[in-house]
């Protein structure tokens, strides 16, 4: 029996977008009909049309595609050399053209789509452009498979904006079948501990550049995923409990005979599932309001990325539902943490992956009643299929049902004993989820608790106030923040100020100075990486400072209440006399500053002014794809909203008028 709080917020959410996700319904069943009526997509083309799209092709394939026997599969690929775990990728369109050709359809590379590794850009003007990139990367989905030749849909992608981003671009063809085919982890290299360590030895100049990179090499080694349970990894493990990969194909290492079997066996269950045979499965029926509250299940009983915040809420957006923090906030109260990966513990993914990996933590909490098993999948009906890991037994591709028990001593763990690594539910890590919700006078913010230690959930503090990441880092230099208790406040790093940046190159000072027996904590407009772990820290503050958010107000010596534990962030001091430093950037201006000023300039940040003045809030997901409504703006789709509010979602309106605003996707809203 499902949890009964699972199901009370599965039912609020299915009221709230009763409108908005029965208009999308709509539309993807009337374009999944006409599909199935008239045969393989590329048929209703004209001849000009249909030669183009075969022109390049080799032989055999511009055969069938000239015909009309054999579905089309596209090929949505993200692959480039500079991301560790994309650059499997580059193998992948042959083989999977060949495996889909086996099968007995036929498939062709619809586009690539841009990929930024977070990692290199961190502490860099590129940040900027990351969160940003999540919705280029769905609008150039969204051009590849605009070419009106497909049936299905292959999409590869791994990383943190890039999963997110084609799911979004997908999810705007949702007649279509997709499956994500993920490429694996590295195998583990440097202890994410030993290099955690060297970090703060060099924040301190403890270590020189040299012995850094060193050991940043260690750890980052060869091709496949980072090993540290951040947001690329968390978006591996939440397209697997929202039946988008197959079962057991997440953590499995690229360029091994299993990883290679799982991406045909992807290709062939695209062919398998397309609208012309007899177990067609679009993606935007898979993806209901239970495969989202299954994802924020998931999310929070492994402790992952708090970019997922945003990244559910757009996701969700993009087939028609409305999911808020309020949903997060109380599914987090019933759903316990099981999973302790870096940086909430010592294991990595492949440590995760010898303990039983994904269908022993599928297998656990659906035996808990906390996820939905009555689901459509791309691997068939129900999500108790993800209870069975994939195996090789000579040569065949076969899956083996788990028990929902960790596997003690089992290989590649290192050492770790596997309660440190994954438990039962009657044995969590905490009773509660990794993330929680915070909510006060300075509005509402995101906090991951799965890393921090009992004792650091609480502070109260005085503020020390910075505009710009740089300036916090220089203070430390300088040793101005030795011996003291502080939050430190970064703001103007929200969505419209500069594209949200991930403040992830704080952590290792502000790490530094808890480990000396001082009480910090940040409180910013910004995000902090996937990876960001043991500083206490109340993030993706809305409204932000650019908006006029109470955090613009903040001076230094403003007292400070952080309680994670009951999800308050509180300024104690009264701000109701004072006034902006400037003109909120609604008002072509940040703090005083023209948007001609050079930070918005150099490294193609001036191509993305049009997103600053049109991106939505943390809370709706930090998205640009607008409300069509005068005045309105974000991330609301299928909402009927309060012009540029601040209040939260307004609930859908069942008997929304005709001429109620649409969002940008169409949709009522």
């Amino acid at each position: 029996m499902t949890n009964h709080v699972i199901n009370r917020v599965t039912d609020r959410i299915r009221r709230r977008s009763r409108v908005s996700r029965a208009d999308y319904l709509d539309r993807i069943g009337r374009a999944g009909q006409e599909l199935r009526e008239r045969g393989p997509a590329r048929g209703r083309l004209a001849c000009a049309n249909l030669a183009h799209g075969f022109a390049a092709a080799p032989a055999a394939d511009k055969l069938d595609l000239r015909g009309t026997a054999k579905p089309g599969v596209a090929i949505v690929t993200s692959y480039n050399d500079m991301l560790s775990a994309h650059q499997p990728y580059e193998t992948y369109p042959a083989q999977l053209k060949r495996a889909v050709r086996a099968a007995g359809g036929v498939a062709q590379v619809a586009g690539g789509v841009p990929a930024m590794c977070d990692g290199i850009t961190q502490g860099r003007a590129g940040m900027e452009l990351s969160l940003y990139s999540r919705d280029v990367i769905a609008m150039a989905t969204a051009i590849a498979l605009s070419h009106d030749m497909f049936d299905a849909a292959l999409l590869l992608g791994v990383c943190d904006k890039i999963v997110p981003g084609l799911l979004i671009g997908a999810l705007r063809f949702g007649h279509l079948p997709a499956l994500l085919v993920p490429a694996g982890p590295m195998p583990s290299g440097l202890p994410n501990k030993i290099k955690a360590r060297a970090r703060q030895r060099f924040a301190e100049g403890a270590i020189s550049r040299a012995e850094m990179l060193e050991a940043e090499a260690a750890s980052y080694h060869s091709p496949g995923t980072c090993t540290f349970y951040g947001t690329a990894n968390s978006n591996q493990l939440l397209m697997e409990v929202m039946g988008l990969h197959l079962p057991g194909a997440t953590f499995v290492n690229p360029r091994t005979e299993l990883r290679h079997a799982l991406t045909d066996a992807a290709a062939r269950r695209a062919v398998e599932i397309n609208p012309h045979g007899g177990e067609y499965t679009p993606i935007g029926e898979v993806i209901d309001e239970r495969a989202i509250v299954n994802a924020v299940v998931a999310l929070l009983a492994s402790g992952g990325s708090t970019n997922h915040t945003m990244h559910l809420v757009s996701v969700a957006a993009a087939a028609g539902i409305t999911l808020t923090w309020d949903d997060m906030a109380d599914l987090s109260k019933v759903v316990p943490l099981l999973a302790r990966m870096y940086p909430n513990g010592q294991a990595d993914v492949n440590h995760f992956q010898a303990a039983g990996g994904m269908a022993v933590f599928i297998g656990a909490l659906l035996d808990a009643g906390l996820l939905h098993r009555d689901v459509r999948t791309v691997a068939g009906q129900g999500l108790d299929r993800y209870r069975s890991a994939p195996v090789l037994k000579e040569g065949e591709l076969l899956w083996e049902e788990r028990a929902a028990v960790p596997i003690r001593g089992g290989d590649g763990l290192d050492g770790l004993d596997v309660r440190d690594v994954l438990r039962p539910v009657s044995e969590p890590f905490s009773p509660d989820g990794g993330i929680h919700i915070l909510s006060g006078n300075l509005g509402r913010a995101v906090s991951k608790v799965s890393a921090v230690k009992p004792e650091h959930l609480v502070i109260e503090a005085p503020a020390r106030v910075f505009d710009d990441q740089l300036d916090l880092l220089r203070a430390f230099e300088d040793g101005e923040l030795d011996d003291q208790d502080f939050v430190a406040v970064v703001r103007y790093q929200g969505p419209r100020a500069n594209g949200m940046p991930e403040l992830h190159k704080l952590t290792p000072p502000l790490a530094v100075l808890l480990d000396r027996g001082r009480k910090v904590a940040i409180v910013t407009d910004g995000r902090m990486s996937g990876a960001s772990g043991k500083v206490p820290s109340a993030i993706h503050l809305t409204p932000e400072a650019a908006d006029g958010g109470p955090i613009a107000l903040l001076r230094d010596g403003d007292m400070i209440r952080l309680d994670s534990s009951a999800g308050t962030l509180t300024v104690l001091a009264d701000l109701s006399g004072r006034t902006l430093p400037g003109a909120p950037l609604a008002d072509t201006t940040l703090a005083g500053a023209p948007l001609s000023d050079e930070r918005w300039q150099g490294t193609g940040r001036e191509l993305f002014a049009v997103f600053r003045h049109a991106v939505g809030p943390a809370d709706r997901g930090a998205g640009v794809f607008s409300v069509s409504a005068p005045g309105s703006r974000g991330y609301a789709f299928g909402n009927v909203v309060e012009s540029a509010s601040r209040a939260g979602f307004a609930e859908t309106r069942a008997d929304a008028p005709a001429d109620a605003p649409r969002n940008a996707f169409g949709d009522v809203a």
